[in-house]
C-alpha cells in the first residue's frame, strides 16, 4: 500500500529509530507552552523571534571546557536522542555537549516560517544566547545535517568545525549524476512524500491516526530500509513515543514533521554540491561519515558528494549501516577526528582517490 511505504519512508528513510533516553540532571522550574496541558521541564532560551528552543547539556561544565559542541538531531527525533560517547572521554577531552529540540520537536516551540536559512540562525542564536563563545562546532545526524549544512553556508566563519553523520541527500540537488540516482526508488519515495504532505496531509493524517493502522509497525524493522546492525539496534530500541497514534493525533506535532520534511527535501537556496572550501586555511574542517551498509543513503551517494568536495574528511564505517549514532566507539571517533584532527585508520575509505 502506499501510504505504508510512505510511513516507511518517513520513519526509516528519514533517519528515524527509537530513542533511548539518557537522564537529564538539569534542575528547572516548570514553565507552560501555550497550550497549559504540555508542562515544559527543561531549560529553554528565548530567541529574538519570541519563539523558545528547549535543550540539554553532556560532558564537562561549560565554563571550564576546552570544545563547546551543538548536536542537532534527526527526523521525529529530540534532544533526548542518544549519542553514545562515554562520559570518560568527554572528561578526557573537554568536551561540552548541548543538544537541542529543533523548532517544532519536544519541548521547543514551532516555527511556521521554517527554512534553511532559519535553522542555522536558531544555532546561531542558541549559541550566543548560552554564550558558547565566538567559534563552535556542530554535530548534524541524518535529517538534522541540513540545518548542518546551512550553517556551512550561510555561518561559516562562527564554525570550529562539523560533522555531518550520515547526512541525508536531497534527490533535488541538480548536480547528483543521472546514472546514481535514475534507478533508485528512494528518489520516487521522497516525490511522493513532498507530494502528500504538500497537497494530501490531511489523508495521511487520518491514515496513520485511524483504529486499524497498528502504530508499531512502522518502526518494525525493515530489511529494506535497514542493515543487519541496524535491525540489532532496533530490536534493543522501544519505539520513540512521538510515532504513536496519540503522539500523531497532535496536529501541531504532525504539521511540525511535514514542515519538516518539505524544508529537507524541497528545493533549496544552494547546492551543497557547489559550494568551496569555506576554510581554505584550514582554520575549520568538515567531515563526512557514512555507514557503508547504510540502506537509508546509499553509500555510492556519499562517495559523489565526497568526491565532489574534496576538502570534505571522508570517513566510512565497515559493517555498519544508517543508525551510527549507537555505536560507541563510532561516536568517540566522531569527536576526536573533529576535535583533535585525528582520523582513525579503521574508517579510512578504500577509494584509490581518497
Amino acid at each position: 500500500m502506499v501510504f505504508k511505504k510512505l510511513v516507511l519512508m518517513m520513519m526509516g528513510c528519514l533517519g528515524c529509530a527509537g530513542q533511548p533516553t539518557e537522564p537529564s540532571t538539569e534542575k528547572t522550574e516548570s514553565k507552560s507552552l501555550i497550550d497549559e496541558s504540555v508542562v515544559v521541564t527543561s531549560p529553554r532560551v528565548k530567541l529574538g523571534d519570541g519563539r523558545y528552543l528547549a535543550y540539554r547539556e553532556r560532558g564537562v561544565p561549560k565554563n571550564i571546557s576546552k570544545y563547546r559542541i551543538i548536536i542537532v538531531h534527526g527526523f521525529g527525533s529530540s534532544k533526548e536522542m542518544s549519542f553514545m560517547a562515554s562520559d570518560e572521554l568527554l572528561d578526557e577531552l573537554g568536551i561540552y555537549l548541548l543538544i537541542f529540540d529543533r523548532a517544532g520537536y519536544g519541548e521547543s516551540d514551532i516555527n511556521s516560517k521554517r527554512s534553511l536559512k532559519s535553522e542555522a540562525s536558531d544555532i546561531e542564536e542558541l549559541a550566543d544566547l548560552l554564550e558558547l563563545g565566538s567559534r563552535f562546532y556542530v554535530i548534524g545526524v541524518s535529517l538534522g545535517c541540513y540545518p548542518a549544512w546551512s550553517c556551512i553556508k550561510h555561518i561559516p566563519g562562527r564554525l570550529a568545525g562539523v560533522a555531518l553523520v550520515v547526512p541525508f541527500v536531497n534527490y533535488k540537488w541538480r548536480t547528483l549524476p543521472k546514472d546514481l540516482v535514475k534507478n533508485d526508488y528512494r528518489k520516487q519515495l521522497s516525490r511522493w512524500v513532498i507530494w502528500i504532505t504538500c497537497y494530501a496531509r490531511g489523508i495521511l493524517h487520518w491514515w496513520l491516526t485511524q483504529k486499524v493502522f497498528p502504530s508499531a509497525s512502522v518502526l518494525d524493522g525493515n530489511p529494506q530500509f535497514f542493515c543487519e546492525r541496524d535491525l540489532e539496534v532496533l530490536k534493543n530500541t522501544p519505539g520513540y513515543q512521538l510515532f504513536t497514534q496519540d503522539g500523531l493525533k497532535d496536529r501541531n506535532v504532525f504539521d511540525s514533521l511535514c514542515s519538516d520534511i518539505i524544508v529537507a527535501f524541497g528545493k533549496w537556496d544552494f547546492n551543497p554540491l557547489e559550494l568551496t572550501d569555506p576554510y581554505p586555511q584550514n582554520e575549520s574542517s568538515v567531515h563526512i561519515w557514512q555507514g557503508v551498509k547504510d540502506k537509508v543513503v546509499p553509500v555510492q551517494l556519499q562517495r559523489h558528494v565526497s568526491q565532489r568536495l574534496p576538502w570534505i574528511r571522508y570517513h566510512e564505517v565497515p559493517d555498519c549501516g544508517h543508525l551510527l549514532v549507537y555505536d560507541t566507539a563510532v561516536c568517540e571517533a566522531v569527536l576526536t577526528s573533529l576535535v583533535l584532527g585525528e582520523d582513525p585508520p579503521l574508517y579510512k575509505p578504500k577509494l584509490a582517490d581518497h
